[in-house]
């Protein structure tokens, strides 16, 4: 799809949705979304994203209803676009917005008009969502016994979550299917916890504790509006992710400054939550450069400090200086299946055989990092996965390899919850921690 021209008033629906139809696309076609919004011009990039969100929140309802309505497949282009709109008709309420039924069917239009290479599809485009406003009801039933439309994840990954989750599927997946809460991180070098609440109800945002640091939002707030932010009073950080340094700092004797490996560190909020809780020796590592810099950004902001390297954490000839850690963090590369809420495009760019692989790569970075913990230290391994080979079953492997390796109490599987009932908290969200895993393995002392 070419870029539609951009009237230098208010973007119209038909815009954002053309840019939508494009980033959905470029999903499907093994594009992440966060690089396919780059090319979305700014004044349009806040609408379209929050359209492009909704949009593979539905996708497979919608891409069941386009077979249906379509006897022959469209056009990818044109058939992203027909998702798009139907995304808007058959889950009408999108975060901060609610389209009418006859304004997405004239936008859409609108939008395969401007389109040079579409223009001649834009009446097909009305007929078939003007048969779906007809014929929604039978359309629906036509694919409800379809697990991907009824679930909107692949066919793969549900039988995946059904597996691992027996008693828990339907409420992952459909936690999924919903933004989840945003969350702040207190900086407790800067400010305090009941500061921060005072400062927020201010705004007229109500908040509430979730963990030792965290405060969860009743909505969603631009970062550039947070109280303190630009001044390093707080970050925003998963109340999940949010365990990774307690859960480390717990397994070290009181009153010591160890000596920390943050091994797969960007963008840098567990390496400054660490920083924020304790004293210590911290050495972060990332092996790419551009995500380094992250982390040096995200520590300049909260006023910490740690060596940041650009290294291959499974290389360590290439980096450690041979002196051991006291701890050792491995937020490992996984399939972020738990993270599914944020970053929805995920389960349509995974693929079954990418568990197994990342389950590999999890496995050579345990063992090379293994050596690098002195006697009695403690490893913290954790991903952002529901699956259990990225988690329960990578602990168990590795307790199996490694004689010297013990099994110490953690949260184990964190499971997204469903989605709050009415009320202060709604806000069409789902509450609750995103999927996580957390180990703590520790070093037996030589006898």
């Amino acid at each position: 799809m070419s870029a539609p021209s951009v009237s230098p008033s208010a973007p119209t629906l038909g815009q954002q949705l053309a840019h939508t139809a494009r980033a959905v696309l470029a999903v499907r076609q093994g594009r992440s979304l966060t690089d396919a919004l780059a090319d979305v011009p700014a004044p349009l990039r806040a609408g379209v994203q929050a359209l492009a969100f909704h949009s593979l929140r539905e996708l497979g309802t919608c891409e069941a209803l386009v077979a249906q309505l379509a006897e022959r497949a469209p056009p990818p282009p044109l058939r992203a676009l027909m998702c798009a709109a139907l995304a808007l008709l058959t889950a009408p309420d999108v975060p901060g917005a609610r389209y009418a039924a006859h304004t997405v069917v004239d936008q859409a239009v609108r939008a395969a008009q401007h389109e040079p290479r579409w223009q001649r599809q834009a009446g097909f485009l009305n007929a078939c969502l003007r048969r779906y406003l007809r014929e929604t009801e039978a359309l629906r039933a036509a694919v409800a016994s379809d697990p991907v439309a009824q679930w909107n994840h692949p066919r793969w990954w549900i039988e995946r979550v059904q597996r691992d989750h027996p008693e828990a599927w339907r409420a992952i997946l459909t936690a999924n299917n919903h933004p989840g809460p945003m969350t702040l991180r207190v900086n407790r070098r800067r400010t305090t916890r009941e500061a921060l609440a005072q400062a927020l109800a201010q705004q007229g945002v109500a908040s509430r504790a979730v963990g030792d640091d965290g405060l969860e939002l009743a909505r969603a707030l631009p970062v550039e509006q947070l109280p303190g932010f630009a001044a390093g009073n707080c970050s925003v950080q998963d109340e999940a992710a949010q365990l990774a340094a307690p859960l480390l700092l717990q397994g070290l004797p009181a009153g010591a400054r160890p000596r920390v490996l943050d091994a797969c560190a960007a963008p840098g909020g567990k390496t400054a939550h660490l920083l924020e809780r304790a004293d210590a020796d911290l050495l972060a590592l990332d092996v790419d450069p551009q995500r380094c810099q992250r982390i040096t950004d995200n520590l300049q902001r909260l006023g910490l400090q740690a060596e940041v390297r650009c290294a291959d954490a499974a290389q360590p000839p290439t980096w450690w200086d041979g002196r051991p850690f006291d701890a050792i963090l491995l937020d490992a590369p996984c399939t972020a299946s738990g993270i599914v809420r944020r970053h929805p495009d995920v389960r349509w760019l995974r693929r079954d055989s990418d568990v197994a692989t990342l389950a590999r790569t999890q496995r050579a970075l345990l063992d090379a990092l293994w050596p690098l913990l002195r006697e009695g230290g403690r490893l913290v391994y954790a991903t952002c996965s529901v699956f259990r080979a990225e988690g329960s079953e990578q602990l168990q492997a590795f307790l199996q390899r490694h004689t010297d390796a013990l099994s110490a109490p953690a949260p184990g599987h964190l499971l997204p919850g469903l989605p709050d009932t009415v009320g202060e908290f709604n806000d069409n969200r789902s509450r609750g921690p995103d999927g996580f895993y957390y180990a703590c393995i520790d070093k037996a002392r030589a006898r």
